[in-house]
């Protein structure tokens, strides 16, 4: 986190530890002014690669799962990076700053993320830079978002993901209630006080919730090369493209959805427990004779008590089963819908 960044939280009573947002005093609080009110969030838990030069949109076309053509400065993108055998190293949001290309991903992996982007270049007129201190990102959620934004920002993008240029930086909207503020340290300080006036501050696990009941898997280090990308429903968010060419697992992706047949998909849940479950906990039900049946992706606490999660199992084992934490006899998962459909099977 940028260090005059982190002392204005600071004087403004975030918690921070490792350059994360953990709350402002009151954790029980803010998770429900999360569910009920409209809020904002620091996203240090993200980082985010700026990827220049002439030849980046090439460089990224034949890495990624998402067709970067279509990532300009009024479109973002979900995208990922995948191992040769298709399984993902990390998830990222994608928007472009002029002719660069900002790649948003968990903070814990930024370093180790660029340094495999970095391995690609070889001759290719193209830059890959750590931007984590000079972009600030803001996210807001709530009810009241868009007619807060408005007043400082000027007139919002209107469908998801779409993207704007603003004085201060950039605006993306995530969906319905959330949107992403884009900044610098030159203006995020005089935004930050505006905004504040009007959303309550709050900790980044509250950010991880809504993520989390977005259905919106974030790849962490406990769960790099666990998952296709439709075992974690990223092609239903439109995380990959089907019509671009050649990327790293392109083939296995591509065979999963036309020719395979998937077993394992991406579900929400609850699991009332008073320990902390963690995303790579793995998941068991009876019909598996001592396999585990899936995976858990990400998990936050959950306004009311106990833990919200998204969860990776076995279709089967969902359908017919009783899913438990860690055990057959840990914690059972209590399912809850998704804000998307998922197809049949």
């Amino acid at each position: 986190m940028n260090t005059d960044w982190q002392t204005f939280l600071t004087q403004h009573g975030a918690s921070i530890e490792a350059g994360v947002v953990r709350h402002f005093g009151d954790t029980t609080a803010e998770l429900e002014a999360t569910a009920q009110k409209t809020v904002m969030c620091d996203l240090g838990q993200f980082g985010t690669l700026r990827v220049s030069g002439e030849e980046a949109q090439t460089f990224l076309q034949n890495l990624l799962s998402n067709d970067i053509r279509e990532a300009s400065n009024t479109r973002a993108q979900l995208s990922s990076l995948n191992t040769a055998k298709g399984r993902m190293l990390t998830t990222m949001l994608i928007w472009s700053d002029g002719d660069d290309y900002l790649l948003q991903l968990p903070r814990s992996q930024s370093e180790t993320i660029r340094k495999k982007l970095s391995m690609y270049v070889l001759r290719s007129k193209v830059k890959i830079t750590d931007a984590s201190d000079e972009i600030i990102s803001l996210g807001l959620s709530g009810s009241g978002t868009q007619d807060i934004l408005r007043a400082q920002c000027g007139e919002l993008p209107q469908q998801r993901l779409a993207a704007a240029t603003v004085t201060a930086g950039s605006v993306i909207k995530l969906d319905d209630s959330r949107f992403q503020l884009n900044t610098t340290m030159q203006h995020a300080p005089a935004l930050w006080t505006a905004l504040a006036r009007q959303a309550k501050p709050v900790g980044s696990a509250c950010w991880d919730w809504l993520n989390i009941r977005s259905g919106l898997p974030v790849i962490l280090p406990q769960t790099q090369e666990q998952f296709v990308a439709q075992m974690v429903n990223l092609e239903l968010i439109g995380g990959v493209s089907f019509k671009k060419g050649c990327y790293p697992g392109q083939e296995i992706v591509a065979r999963t959805q036309y020719l395979g047949k998937l077993k394992r998909r991406m579900y929400l849940a609850h699991l009332a427990s008073s320990v902390a479950p963690q995303a790579g906990d793995e998941l068991f039900s009876s019909d598996m004779e001592g396999q585990a049946s899936g995976m858990i992706v990400n998990a936050a606490p959950a306004p009311g008590g106990g833990y919200d999660v998204l969860a990776s199992v076995q279709i089967a084992s969902r359908e017919t089963q009783t899913l438990r934490w860690k055990s057959l006899q840990g914690d059972a998962l209590q399912f809850l819908p998704l804000p998307y459909a998922l197809p049949d099977v």
